[in-house]
């Protein structure tokens, strides 16, 4: 990957074009099955950049409770393209927002409550463990979302490896949505970028958009490079991380009484039981070479990737159940 990025061809994207970049962008546009693709240098921009054109200032956005947009991106929605979050918590037996309850959460017409501009969807989940949804899901959100005239963006971070978990083709997954952000730093291993694909006219306003959050970049032919190596060479790997992070759950469920959530993909979460906390587990098994994320007080997540083999996971799977082991001995005495 650093050889590819090394000798890039690169231009001036801010100018008259990168040709590297031009290159990803029509690679993944035609992935995607969308009319065009722009590059941004993060996730999280992009997913701004589309809230901002088509959400509109003093309405709603529905979007599901545990959405990164939601916990992960300091209010931006709020700061910067002035919307209001409408968060839509799943239905009893499930993980993600349905259509069933999407279509429970759009406010009836009113003087006196905010009316909503559009409904975003997340894909995968990463607050729900990695679930991935299925066309078949996503196009029933899709029609809940046009009977009330709302475009739909999708944050599709991982939607590469919720092509792979439901043996998907990635342009279906995309297609109900009016948006679609993709992400080349996750599972693809790029050290940044993200694109979001849509309509010809609806990029030429992101293309302002992105301007205006200031992300143009001039020879970001270097990063797309190894976006473009990502793609390439690693997308077939996401398989293996899947694999690997079921391995990583059967080996730490039950382990000091916690319970993991089934994996759909390469997120794993451990819900921990009564008297003990997610900072402590995730300082001990640091202590021992092992890095976990707190998600909750009661909750910690692990993510396989391309750069842990088969045996790394299962001695950093080993470790955190004998941290959880001696957690759950210790909240007892």
């Amino acid at each position: 990957m650093r050889e590819a990025m090394a000798s890039a061809e690169v231009g001036d994207d801010v100018l008259d074009g990168d040709p590297t970049v031009r290159r990803l962008e029509e690679t993944v546009a035609a992935l995607l099955g969308k009319p065009r693709a722009l590059f941004f240098p993060t996730g999280t921009m992009a997913n701004q950049t589309a809230v901002w054109m088509l959400g509109r200032r003093g309405t709603e956005v529905l979007i599901d409770a545990n959405a990164h947009l939601v916990h992960w991106e300091v209010a931006g929605v709020a700061g910067l393209a002035g919307v209001q979050v409408r968060p839509v918590s799943p239905g009893a037996g499930s993980l993600v927002m349905t259509a069933a309850d999407l279509a429970a959460h759009v406010r009836p017409r009113s003087p006196h409550a905010p009316s909503a501009s559009l409904v975003c969807v997340e894909n995968t989940h990463n607050g729900a463990g990695g679930k991935a949804s299925t066309v078949a899901e996503l196009e029933a959100v899709r029609d809940v979302a046009q009977a009330n005239g709302l475009p739909l963006h999708m944050d599709g971070a991982r939607l590469w490896n919720a092509a792979v978990a439901t043996g998907a083709d990635i342009a279906s997954l995309a297609a109900p949505a009016t948006t679609v952000m993709v992400s080349f730093s996750k599972g693809l291993g790029a050290p940044v970028g993200a694109l979001l694909a849509g309509s010809e006219e609806a990029m030429a306003d992101s293309w302002a958009t992105r301007k205006r959050f200031g992300g143009g970049m001039r020879q970001s032919g270097i990063l797309a490079a190894a976006a473009l190596h990502g793609l390439e060479h690693h997308r077939q790997l996401l398989i293996e991380d899947h694999r690997r992070a079921r391995g990583f759950a059967n080996i730490v469920d039950g382990a000091g009484g916690a319970r993991v959530v089934s994996p759909d993909t390469n997120i794993v979460m451990v819900d921990l039981p009564d008297g003990l906390s997610s900072s402590d587990v995730v300082s001990r098994s640091l202590d021992r070479g092992v890095r976990i994320t707190p998600w909750s007080l009661t909750r910690i997540r692990a993510v396989t990737h391309l750069d842990a083999d088969d045996a790394a996971v299962e001695r950093a799977a080993t470790i955190v159940a004998e941290v959880l082991h001696d957690c759950a001995r210790a909240s007892r005495v």
